[in-house]
């Protein structure tokens, strides 16, 4: 039996006026763990789309080979037949349903025809237990956490008996000890013979567990390493990633700060229906013109809440607190007013809040900010387009023109009409959540130098990250959030990954001990 279970050659996919894959070649051995990686748009997800049939045969030139057979398949159904089964980055899973409904959903465990209840919660206990899952079948997905909603898709996949699980940036939303779990069971099926092709950005995470990384750019596969012996580091992919050395992973800046821009004081927040939980707790910050305000914090720490109850009160229920631009009380009771007065803010979920996905680069950039684009109360179409390809250019927006719908650009590119969005409507203080999450290690460099020149033109900026290099390597200052309060407040030259980490377990021992006394 050869030791190649997949191998695709010469794979070309073409796009209305782009080709996102050109003559692409890609091999799987059985039972390895093998990376795919590249900047965002090298063509990584559309390959996988590709092999699973989501791209059907026809679609694409090429040949496809799995267990030595030249397959061509027309659907996802037919790719998963062969045990071919894809996780996307976005999960598939329906949160009303129970997580048995889920695991079987389009695969029911049936008997002439009916469902058999008690032989699928049987399998889905079994299925669970294998991926580390310790969760009753009935419960409802929507009520289960982000990682656990990833182990369940996993546990889907392999109700299909899998013999190669393709995950697509499986760890984008995970915390660190999600993330290490899920990598540790990706481990173990590969001990049990599976094999699995990882999609990720995060190269720390593909350099320790890997086998063998393959490189995409431009639609191109430039090389395949073998990461077996241990000698592949990340700046070794970062190289074949984007063709040259990437000695400084955050551009240098001369910060020029000024005047106390933006003040918020003694904010404080319920849980949007738990009205007697308190998320945010008497939180006062502040940022200068010039300055970049770093946010740091585990999952949970109330970052995002607190943010998106500055901008607009969209999260939770405002209980008291004041917002100031340059010392005068600002109203933020509504995004309108928030916008009105200057605030913006950038989403961690670009996909879902940031983005209408099936429009035009064009309305999306302009859509914050109708009255820039405006004749009386109609929309400019010269003036929309206009505006869009200045922003198109300033950010360089890889598109094929600003008519190009959304939904078919990188995630780097993506982010990037999110900033213009809201550049475009012309902010003073600029909240910027998790901003370069999912993106590729280039497209993060151009995303600082953006933050940066912004910074330069005397804008505020707030930076909400969870990855503390990221935080350490942008702020100015650092505020360090945990259980809804700031734990401490520190400038970046003081700081470091272990001051950080200490700050936070201070105060959630501090927080225990209250709650024992």
């Amino acid at each position: 039996m050869s030791d190649v279970l997949l191998e695709m050659r010469g794979i070309t996919k073409t796009f209305p006026g782009v080709k996102a894959l050109d003559d692409v070649s890609f091999s799987v051995r059985r039972g390895e763990i093998h990376a795919l990686v590249g900047e965002n748009g090298a063509g990584k997800s559309t390959l996988m789309k590709v092999l699973s049939g989501v791209y059907p045969y026809g679609s694409y030139e090429g040949d496809i080979l799995f267990e030595g057979k030249e397959c061509q398949f027309h659907d996802i159904r037919a790719s998963e037949r062969q045990g071919i089964v894809i996780i996307h980055q976005e999960l598939a899973l329906v949160p009303e349903l129970s997580i048995t409904e889920n695991i079987f959903l389009g695969n029911e465990q049936q008997t002439n025809g009916v469902i058999s209840w008690g032989a699928s919660h049987d399998r889905a206990r079994k299925l669970l237990k294998r991926v580390g899952l310790d969760e009753s079948p009935d419960t409802k997905v929507g009520r289960i956490g982000v990682g656990k909603q990833q182990l369940v898709e996993i546990a889907k996949a392999l109700s299909k008996e899998v013999t190669l699980l393709i995950l697509d940036e499986p760890t984008s939303s995970l915390n660190e000890n999600d993330s290490q779990a899920l990598l540790n069971l990706l481990k173990e099926f590969r001990s049990k013979g599976i094999s699995c092709v990882l999609i990720s950005h995060k190269l720390n995470e593909v350099e320790s567990v890997a086998d063998s990384i393959t490189i995409l750019r431009d639609g191109r596969s430039i090389e395949t390493l073998d990461a077996t012996g241990g000698n592949v580091s990340e700046d070794r992919i970062i190289r074949g990633m984007v063709g040259r050395d990437l000695t400084h992973r955050f551009p240098e800046r001369e910060a020029e700060i000024g005047e106390v821009l933006l003040e918020v004081e003694h904010w404080n927040v319920a849980h949007p229906i738990y009205d007697d939980r308190m998320v945010i707790k008497d939180i006062s910050i502040n940022v200068r013109a010039g300055e970049v305000v770093g946010i740091a914090g585990l999952m949970g720490a109330g970052r995002t809440e607190f943010a998106m109850s500055v901008f607009g009160h969209s999260w939770g229920r405002f209980v008291s607190g004041t917002v100031k631009k340059r010392g005068v009380p600002i109203d933020v009771s509504t995004i309108p007013k928030a916008i009105k007065n200057g605030v913006a803010y950038v989403t961690e979920d670009r996909k879902t809040y940031g983005l209408v996905l099936g429009s035009s680069v064009k309305t999306n950039i302009t859509m914050a900010n109708l009255d820039g684009v405006s004749n009386g109360l109609v929309v400019s179409d010269p003036k929309e387009i206009q505006v869009a390809n200045r922003y198109r250019d300033q950010l360089q927006i890889k598109s094929s023109s600003v008519l190009q719908s959304t939904v078919n650009l990188s995630g780097g590119n993506q982010q990037k009409v999110v900033l213009s969005k809201w550049l475009f409507a012309e902010p003073d203080v600029l909240i910027l959540d998790e901003p370069t999450r999912g993106i590729d290690v280039g497209a993060k460099f151009e995303i600082y130098t953006i933050v940066n020149r912004l910074a330069a033109s005397g804008k505020a900026i707030i930076l909400i990250s969870s990855e503390l290099p990221e935080v350490l390597g942008m702020a100015d200052r650092i505020y360090v959030m945990a259980a809804g309060e700031i734990a401490a407040e520190m400038p970046v030259a003081e700081a470091s990954q272990e001051s950080i980490m200490k700050a936070i377990m201070r105060l959630n021992r501090a927080g225990v001990e209250e709650v024992v006394l």
